[in-house]
C-alpha cells in the first residue's frame, strides 16, 4: 500500500518554487529521481531530477522534441492558454526537432557557427567589456545586470547575428514574455510572438537582399549538397540563436557573480588567482546555472525511467538544476566550491541537443569575470541583506536585479 501510494503520488509545484527550487528538489529526491507534478495553472507533467536519469533522458530518442507534435499534444490535452499561446513558427528550430530533421538543421548551423568564428570574437568581446566597465567606473553603485551582465552578451549576439543593437529593447521584452520570465496573459504572449516573428521575418528578408559578414547572412546562404534553410526555418533559427545567445550568458554572469559575492573567501581566491576562472565558470554552471529545466519533451509511447512508467502522451521535463545538485554525483552539491571538479554538469544539456552556443557562452563568461574581478577587486553587494527576486520561469534561472557597490 505504501509503495503504491509513493508511485501514484503527484507533487504540487507552488508559487514559491522559483524563489527556492532546491527546497522542492530536496524533498522530491527522498522519493526518487522521477516525479509526476502539477503546476499552479493545473498542467500535469513529469520531472526527472536524478543526475544519472537526467543525463540518460536528455539523450533518449523516445522522449520527443518535435514542435508540431508537442502542439498537437497540447491541443489533445486541452492545455491552458498560458502554456499554449506562443507561435508554432518560432518554435520550429533544431532545439525543438528530432532526427532526421534535427540532424539536417544542426549540420547547416554548424557550417556557420564554427569554433574559429567564436575565437575571432575575443578581441571585440574584450573591447565591449572594457567599455562597459569604464561606464560603470563613473558610479559607486550600479545594477550589475543592467550595467554589465545584460549589455555584454546582448551586444555580442547582435553583432554576431547582424541584429541592430537599437532594436534590443523590443526583442528583449518579447523574449521575457515568451520564456515566461515576465507575468503575462495569453493575449500578451500571442502579441509578443507575433511581434517577434514579424521582426525576424523582416530581418531575414533584409539579409537575403543585402547580405553582410554576419552569422544570419551566412545562414541565409549556407547550403549542404544543395539543401538550404527555408524562410520559415531561418526565422525560427534566428529566434533560437538570438534568444539563447544572450539570455543564458546574462544569467551565467549574474548568478555566478551573486554566488561569489556571498562567499568573500572564494571571491578573493579567484581574484588573486585568475587562472582558476575557467574552472570556476564550470562550477557556476553546475551550482546555479542559467537554465533551470531543459525545454519540453514528450512521450509517444510508454517510457520507463528509474522504475517509473511514464505513459504515452505525457509532457516530460528534465530538471538540470536538480541533477546538478544530486549528491550521488557531486560531493557537497549544495555548496559553491570553485576548486571542485564540476565536470559532467548538465547546464548546457547532453546528447544531440547539447547547446551549440556553449563555447561562446564560456568565452564571454571568461572575459567578463576576469575583467570584472580585476577592475573592481572590492566589489560587494550594495545591501548585505540583499535577497534576489528570481524570474518566474522554469526554463530560465535569473534575477531581476543585482545592486552592487563597486568600491569599499
Amino acid at each position: 500500500m505504501v509503495q503504491a501510494e509513493a508511485v501514484d503520488r503527484t507533487e504540487f509545484v507552488g508559487e514559491d518554487f522559483h524563489q527556492d527550487p532546491h527546497k522542492y528538489y530536496e524533498r522530491w529526491r527522498q522519493r526518487g529521481p522521477v516525479h509526476r507534478v502539477r503546476f499552479p495553472a493545473g498542467l500535469p507533467a513529469w520531472v526527472v531530477t536524478g543526475y544519472a536519469e537526467a543525463r540518460a533522458a536528455l539523450a533518449d530518442p523516445r522522449l520527443r522534441k518535435d514542435a508540431r507534435g508537442m502542439r498537437a499534444l497540447f491541443d489533445r490535452k486541452g492545455v491552458p492558454p498560458r502554456w499554449n499561446s506562443g507561435s508554432v513558427s518560432l518554435s520550429i528550430h533544431m532545439l525543438n526537432s528530432d532526427p532526421p530533421d534535427h540532424t539536417r538543421l544542426r549540420k547547416l548551423v554548424n557550417k556557420t557557427f564554427t569554433p574559429r568564428r567564436m575565437t575571432e570574437l575575443r578581441p571585440r568581446i574584450e573591447e565591449i567589456t572594457t567599455g562597459l566597465l569604464d561606464a560603470m567606473d563613473r558610479h559607486d553603485t550600479v545594477d550589475l545586470l543592467q550595467s554589465y551582465a545584460i549589455p555584454l552578451p546582448v551586444t555580442v549576439i547582435c553583432e554576431l547575428l547582424g541584429v541592430p543593437f537599437i532594436d534590443r529593447e523590443g526583442f528583449q521584452s518579447w523574449t521575457k514574455v515568451l520564456l515566461g520570465a515576465a507575468p503575462s496573459s495569453p493575449e500578451e504572449i500571442s502579441a509578443a510572438a507575433t511581434s517577434m516573428q514579424g521582426y525576424l521575418e523582416s530581418l531575414v528578408a533584409d539579409k537575403r537582399a543585402h547580405p553582410g559578414e554576419d552569422l544570419l547572412s551566412a545562414l541565409v546562404q549556407v547550403s549542404d549538397d544543395g539543401d538550404q534553410l527555408s524562410a520559415g526555418e531561418l526565422v525560427a533559427m534566428a529566434f533560437l540563436l538570438l534568444v539563447a545567445g544572450h539570455e543564458t550568458t546574462v544569467n551565467l554572469i549574474g548568478n555566478g557573480t551573486y554566488a561569489l559575492l556571498r562567499d568573500r573567501r572564494q571571491f578573493d581566491a579567484l581574484r588573486t588567482d585568475p587562472e582558476g576562472i575557467p574552472a570556476a565558470i564550470e562550477e557556476f554552471l553546475r551550482y546555479d546555472g542559467p537554465v533551470g529545466w531543459a525545454s519540453l519533451r514528450y512521450t509517444v509511447e510508454p517510457v520507463r525511467i528509474a522504475g517509473r512508467e511514464i505513459p504515452a502522451d505525457e509532457i516530460v521535463y528534465v530538471a538540470l538544476a536538480a541533477a546538478n545538485h544530486d549528491p550521488s554525483r557531486y560531493t557537497g552539491a549544495d555548496r559553491l566550491d570553485i576548486t571542485a571538479d564540476a565536470g559532467g554538469h548538465l547546464a548546457f544539456g547532453h546528447g544531440i541537443h547539447f547547446c551549440v552556443g556553449a563555447p561562446l557562452a564560456r568565452l564571454e563568461a571568461n572575459i567578463a569575470f576576469s575583467a570584472l574581478l580585476h577592475r573592481f577587486p572590492d566589489l560587494t553587494l550594495a545591501d548585505p541583506e540583499f535577497a534576489p527576486h528570481w524570474q518566474s520561469s522554469f526554463l530560465i534561472r535569473g534575477m531581476n536585479e543585482l545592486p552592487v557597490k563597486l568600491r569599499g
